[in-house]
């Protein structure tokens, strides 16, 4: 089946007023919602309401963050929404990021990938109803079990940038969740998580034929986001590192107009969809023509009315 997402709510859009949208996606070809979670909605709401505005869709989480929620407690949100939607929710949790983790949440950010993946192993038997007891190298549950134990009980995603993530995905999950890379990103990725495991990636999408606005606003994204140090080495990895090293010192000169202005055109372009609508329709299926299971479009402002703009991306 081929599968096209949209990241919901819209920026800028009450969660309520999707209703009418949501409603519509199924007859415009949309397969899957996605809800983020950062500083806005959390993961789980949309996706309730979503389950009762079309239960046709395919529902998931990118990401539920495995640090800001107790372990049980992540457990339950994610069963309530796998009822709501039996077999059609994936649980997508990740380690977020220090900022999210530690500076809004309060909560040492340590040991990200030990914390994955002891994660992942609690989440595996409490979600298919297990009572457990369990000392994990990152934290311990004494006599946890669901009270209503979803059937079936949702895959689990990874959120993974690099290959050490990857093949924890590959090992302990169901597949991986991944953003910020161009179509020909996807084979070096596919190739640490194999080729039997789901690939999801949120793919930023800019339907205008202003290129200078699109750059410009993109320009703005890519420096916050790829100054993190984890996207910065995800990008060094996939081999962006020289083109965006003056980037890099620009920011750590405390000069952001400077590290935007240094980011080449070339990359603005690789790693965020813009042009006509048609063409960004074209440029997201590359990415599965390059071995994306799922593409998850995240629409980013033009100025234009965002419902409109998720119809016109209908595929």
């Amino acid at each position: 089946m081929n599968r096209w997402g949209i990241t919901l709510p819209l920026t800028g859009v009450p969660l309520a007023a999707h209703r009418d949208l949501v409603r519509e996606l199924p007859d415009l070809g949309f397969t899957d919602v996605w809800s983020a979670e950062t500083a806005g909605t959390d993961a789980f709401t949309p996706l309730a309401l979503a389950a009762e505005w079309a239960p046709g869709l395919r529902l998931g989480t990118a990401i539920a963050p495995v640090y800001t929620r107790g372990p049980g407690l992540l457990a339950m949100q994610a069963a309530t929404i796998a009822e709501l939607a039996p077999g059609k929710f994936v649980l997508g949790v990740g380690t977020s990021t220090p900022a999210i983790v530690t500076g809004w949440n309060a909560v040492p950010f340590e040991e990200p990938y030990a914390r994955a993946r002891d994660t992942l192993r609690f989440l595996r038997a409490a979600l298919v109803g297990d009572k457990v007891t369990e000392t994990y190298p990152t934290f311990a549950v004494s006599k946890f079990r669901l009270e209503r134990p979803p059937t079936p009980p949702p895959p689990i995603l990874l959120a993974a940038l690099r290959p050490g993530m990857l093949r924890l995905a590959a090992r302990e999950a169901d597949g991986a969740i991944t953003n910020w890379l161009a179509p020909t990103d996807v084979p070096t990725v596919r190739a640490e998580l194999g080729s039997d495991r789901e690939l999801v990636a949120r793919i930023f999408v800019c339907p205008t034929e202003d290129a200078d606005a699109a750059r410009g606003l993109g320009r703005l994204l890519i420096s916050s986001y790829l100054t993190v140090p984890v996207y910065r080495a995800f990008h060094e990895w996939l081999g962006r590192g020289d083109a965006l090293a003056p980037m890099h010192e620009a920011w750590a000169a405390g000069d952001r107009a400077a590290a935007n202005e240094a980011i080449p055109d070339s990359v603005v372009d690789e790693l965020v969809v813009h042009g006509p609508v048609e063409h960004c329709r074209e440029r997201v299926a590359a990415y599965v023509e390059s071995g994306l299971d799922t593409p998850v479009i995240s629409v980013l402002p033009t100025g234009a009315d965002p419902l409109d703009v998720v119809r016109s991306l209908a595929p």
